[in-house]
C-alpha cells in the first residue's frame, strides 16, 4: 500500500466481506504520506486478523517480500490497495486448492475504468474458459496462447511453501515484477486450475504505474524494465528447460516483451530519448534475443519488421 487515499476504505471493506473466514490479512505500508498507514492501524486495531508493516519507500516488490516474510497461510495472495475483490473470491480459491490439492488456483477479472466507469474482462470468455486440473507449464502456455493473460499475481492464491522452498522473491525496483515471478512459480507447480469466475475489479486510473504516460529520461529508463524482464525470462527458461518442457509461448513471451520496448521507440517524441532506447537495446543484446525467441509466422513478420525500422533509426 502505497498512498492508497480514498480506495483505502473500499478495498479494506472488500476484504472484511470475503466469506473465507480462515484469512490472515498483512497490510505493508511503504512509506505512505497521505495517512493511509494510519488509517490501516486503525483496521488492525479494530480487526484481530489485520497486521500492519511500516517500512520506508520502496516499491511494490519490496512490499511484498515484507509481507512474505512474515505470512502464516497455507496459500498467499497479493491485491492491490487501489482494487477490490468480490465476497467469495478467496472462498472460491481455497475450495479449489484444498479439493484438487492444488499449488495455484487462478480466477478470471475486469479491467474497471474509472474515467469512463466501463468494465472489461481480463481474459474474454471466447479466449479461455474454466479449465480442469492442470501443471503449472501447461497452464501457463494454454494462458499465454490467449494473448489476453496479464502475469499478475492477484489473480490467484499460491502454495506458499513452495515459494519457501524455491526461495522466489519479488526483484527490487523492478516494474511488472509479476512477469518473472508467476513465470518461475508456474514452471515449480505441479497443480493448476483456472475459473472464469470474475473475481476481482482492477482499477484502470491514471495515477497507477502501469498507465502512467512517460516521455524523455523517464521513457528510458522505463523501458530498461522490459529489456531487463526479457533477459529474465530468457534465464528461467534456460534453468529450467532439463526440469519441465520449455512450450513455445515461453519464448514467445520474450519477444513480445522486448517489441514493446519497439512500439516505445516510435512513440518517443524526443530525439535523443529515442536513441537512447535504441542504445539500450543492442547493449543489452536484445535484438538477439528476440530473432533467438520469436515464434510464429505474425511475431516473426513483427520482429523482423521492427527490426528493420530500428537499424534505419539508429544513428551510427
Amino acid at each position: 500500500m502505497y498512498n492508497a487515499g480514498e480506495m483505502l476504505e473500499t478495498f479494506i471493506q472488500s476484504l472484511l466481506a470475503q466469506t473465507l473466514t480462515s484469512l490472515e490479512i498483512i497490510i505493508v505500508n511503504d512509506g505512505s504520506t497521505d495517512g493511509s498507514g494510519e488509517r490501516a492501524e486503525t483496521y488492525a486495531q479494530q480487526h484481530p486478523h489485520i497486521s500492519v508493516i511500516h517500512q520506508p519507500n520502496g516499491g511494490v516488490s519490496r512490499a511484498r517480500n515484507a509481507g512474505l516474510a512474515i505470512a502464516r497461510g497455507k496459500y498467499v495472495t497479493f491485491p492491490d490497495a487501489d482494487d477490490t475483490m468480490h465476497p467469495t473470491m478467496y472462498q472460491t480459491l481455497v475450495e479449489m486448492a484444498e479439493q484438487d490439492n492444488l499449488d495455484a488456483a487462478q480466477c478470471n477479472a475486469v479491467r474497471f475504468f474509472q474515467t469512463s466507469q466501463k468494465t472489461k474482462p481480463l481474459i474474454p470468455l471466447d479466449r479461455l474458459t474454466s479449465t480442469g486440473v492442470l501443471s503449472g507449464p501447461e497452464w501457463l502456455s494454454k494462458a499465454l496462447n490467449t494473448h489476453r493473460y496479464l502475469h499478475v499475481v492477484w489473480l490467484g492464491i499460491y502454495r506458499r511453501a513452495i515459494i519457501e522452498q524455491q526461495q522466489l522473491t519479488f526483484e527490487p525496483g523492478l516494474h511488472h515484477q509479476d512477469i518473472p515471478w508467476t513465470t518461475e512459480f508456474m514452471l515449480n507447480a505441479q497443480r493448476v486450475r483456472y475459473t472464469d469466475q470474475v473475481l476481482y475489479r482492477y482499477y484502470m486510473h491514471d495515477a497507477s504505474i502501469s498507465n502512467r504516460k512517460r516521455t524523455g529520461e523517464r521513457n528510458v529508463a522505463y523501458q530498461r524494465h522490459y529489456l531487463k524482464i526479457a533477459r529474465m525470462l530468457e534465464e528461467i527458461n534456460a534453468r529450467y528447460q532439463h526440469k519441465v518442457r520449455i512450450y513455445p509461448a515461453f519464448h514467445y513471451q520474450i519477444t513480445h516483451e522486448a517489441l514493446s520496448v519497439c512500439h516505445s521507440i516510435r512513440r518517443e517524441p524526443e530525439a535523443s530519448a529515442r536513441q537512447a532506447i535504441i542504445h539500450d537495446l543492442f547493449a543489452t543484446q536484445t535484438h538477439k534475443r528476440m530473432l533467438r525467441n520469436a515464434r510464429g509466422i505474425k511475431q516473426w513478420y513483427q520482429l523482423l519488421l521492427w527490426l528493420s525500422r530500428i537499424y534505419r533509426w539508429r544513428e551510427k
